[in-house]
């Protein structure tokens, strides 16, 4: 897998963490159904952001030392 395939499928992957952390926050606080299940609709919205969190952080590390990496190899081409 190329470089460029491993970022453009980090960056869904961070995408779609986003997505179910977004998710969950509606879920908490404006779903009335979630409301109403009580413990298991908390546990329900706080499972959905935590997936996120999961997805989202490990993925937004890697593509900075990425970025950072192809930045300090285009200043040595560049000297």
């Amino acid at each position: 897998m190329t470089n460029e395939k491993l970022i453009l499928l980090l960056k869904i992957i961070m995408s779609t963490g986003i997505c179910l952390i977004l998710a969950g926050i509606y879920c908490h606080m404006y779903s009335d159904t979630i409301e109403a299940m009580g413990v298991t609709g908390i546990v329900i919205s706080a499972c959905l952001v935590a997936v996120g969190m999961i997805m989202s952080l490990p993925t937004k590390m890697y593509l900075t030392f990425m970025l950072v990496k192809r930045e300090a190899d285009a200043a040595t081409r560049s000297n």
